[in-house]
C-alpha cells in the first residue's frame, strides 16, 4: 500500500493537514468482485493531533461480466462522475475519498468510508422497512428532476440488463429442463408457477417496458445496505443502470438470509417483508411521481423471474432432505404471496 496515497486520503477524511500514518490492513471479502480491506490505524496531524481512523480500500481487477463488459470498472467511473450530487443524506452511498485506475486499465482502487452500522442479516423489517420507503423517494425524484448530467454518465448498464440476466440463466439450460420434466420432485403447483412465469417471461419483460424509467442499483439485497443513525447507507454500484420502477424492491424482498445460496432462511419474513416494504417504496415513490396501481408493475412476477433458476438449481445439488424441504417451503411462500393485495 502506497503510503503517500493513504495520507492524500486521510487529509480528504479529516480536512486536515496530514503529515504520517500508521496503518493495519485486514481483508474483508475478496474475488471477481474486487479484494475489500478495512485499513485502520491513527493518523498525526501538523498540530501532534492523533486522529483514530477507518478506511475501506477497494481493488477491483479488470474481469468481464456477459453483456456487460465494463461493469468491473463501473463503481470507479461513477465515483469520479457527479453522481454523488444526486444523493441525499437520507439515501447515499458510502462516500469516496480517493479513486484511481492505472496505466494499463486494468485495476481501480477506490479508498470509500467505513460505515459503522447496522447491515445484512442484522437488519430488522423497520429497517428494510426504511430503506424501501428512501429508495422509492430517491428513485421518484430522480425521475421526476431528470437531472440532465445523469445523461451524460455514459457507464450506466442498460434497462435489458435483468433480461438478459434471466436469459443468460435459463436459455439452454439443464435447470430449465429440469423444472419441465415431470419427473421433477417439486410439488406440481410449484413448479407450474415457474413454468407459467417462464412461459409469460416475455409479456412481463415487454410490460415492464411501459412503466416509468429509474436509476436503479440492481443488486441492493440487506448485505449492500446500511441502516446507520436513521439513514440509508448503499455500497457496491458495479451493477447500477437504467430500469424499470420496482426492479430493485424486489431483491429486499427476500433478505439475504433468505436466499437459498447463503444456507441460513428465515422464512417466516418473506409474507411481512412483501407486506411492508412493497407498500413503503410506493410510499416514497408517490411524492414525486403519480404511477399506477402496484399491481401493474408486476413485481411478484419478477420476483419469481429472479430466483426461478437459483431455487430449483440448489434443490438439484441439495444433499439431504433437510435442505431440500427448506427450498419447497420457500417457494411455497413465494406462491402465497400472489393473492395478497397491497394498499398504499
Amino acid at each position: 500500500m502506497n503510503i503517500e496515497t493513504l495520507i492524500l486520503v486521510l487529509n480528504k477524511m479529516f480536512c486536515k493537514n496530514i503529515i504520517n500514518a500508521d496503518y493495519q490492513t485486514e481483508q474483508l471479502k475478496g474475488g471477481y468482485v474486487g479484494d475489500v480491506s478495512l485499513i485502520t490505524g491513527t493518523a498525526e496531524t501538523d498540530s501532534n493531533e492523533k486522529l483514530p481512523y477507518k478506511v475501506v480500500l477497494k481493488v477491483q481487477e479488470r474481469w468481464e461480466r456477459i453483456d456487460d463488459p465494463n461493469s468491473w470498472r463501473r463503481e470507479y467511473d461513477l465515483y469520479v462522475s457527479n453522481l454523488d450530487s444526486m444523493f441525499d443524506e437520507s439515501f447515499r452511498w458510502a462516500k469516496c475519498y480517493h479513486a484511481e485506475i492505472n496505466n494499463d486499465e486494468t485495476q481501480t482502487q477506490l479508498w470509500i468510508e467505513y460505515i459503522n452500522g447496522v447491515t445484512d442479516r442484522n437488519l430488522t423489517i423497520e429497517m428494510l422497512e426504511k430503506a424501501a420507503e428512501e429508495l422509492g423517494r430517491f428513485q421518484g425524484r430522480i425521475c421526476a428532476q431528470n437531472p440532465p448530467m445523469l445523461q451524460n454518465i455514459s457507464c450506466f448498464s442498460d434497462f435489458s440488463f435483468v433480461k438478459n440476466l434471466y436469459i443468460l440463466y435459463t436459455v439452454n439450460d439443464s435447470v430449465y429442463d429440469y423444472i419441465y420434466s415431470e419427473d421433477c420432485p417439486i410439488p406440481n403447483h410449484l413448479r407450474q408457477m415457474l413454468i407459467d412465469v417462464y412461459g409469460n417471461s416475455e409479456i412481463i419483460f415487454a410490460n415492464r417496458k411501459k412503466l416509468p424509467v429509474v436509476l436503479c442499483h440492481r443488486d441492493l439485497s440487506a448485505k449492500n445496505m446500511f441502516y446507520f443513525d436513521g439513514k440509508i447507507i448503499s455500497i457496491d454500484w458495479d451493477c447500477a443502470g437504467w430500469g424499470a420502477m420496482g426492479e430493485d424492491i424486489t431483491q429486499l424482498i427476500l433478505p439475504s438470509w433468505c436466499r437459498p445460496y447463503t444456507g441460513h432462511t428465515n422464512i417466516q419474513y418473506i409474507d411481512e417483508c412483501y407486506r411492508k416494504l412493497i407498500p413503503a417504496y410506493f410510499k416514497g415513490v408517490l411524492q414525486y411521481l403519480n404511477v399506477p396501481p402496484i399491481e401493474n408493475f408486476y413485481i411478484w412476477e419478477m420476483i419469481i423471474l429472479r430466483y426461478a433458476h437459483a431455487f430449483p438449481s440448489c434443490y438439484m445439488v441439495a444433499k439431504s432432505d433437510g435442505e431440500k424441504n427448506e427450498l419447497i417451503n420457500i417457494l411455497q411462500k413465494l406462491y402465497d404471496l400472489k393473492d395478497i393485495k397491497l394498499k398504499i
